[in-house]
């Protein structure tokens, strides 16, 4: 391998995925400013939006993420239509 291209920071890393709570401790270099202890031991932390264990292509279900709240913009726009269309 050649020397000097990889970081040489690497620690114990917690990911917690936010709409789900699960989290995942594994060695990264990524920056935190916060922390989260488990077990006893305090680990920076990340956290993200969505993972592996909430994203519906691994889990296989289909989940609505909205953060934006543009669906509730399309249903309050399209509500009379869709109304209708249910008759």
């Amino acid at each position: 391998m050649k020397k000097g291209i990889h970081p040489e920071n690497y620690r114990l890393v917690a990911f917690k995925d936010m709409s789900n709570g699960i989290t995942t401790i594994t060695k990264s270099t990524a920056a935190t400013k916060e922390t989260i202890e488990i077990d006893g031991v305090e680990y920076p932390l990340v956290k993200m939006e969505i993972s592996n264990s909430s994203h519906p292509f691994y889990t296989g279900k289909i989940k609505l993420i909205d953060t934006a709240g543009r669906v509730d913009k399309f249903m309050n726009r399209y509500k009379d239509h869709m109304a209708n269309r249910k008759k």
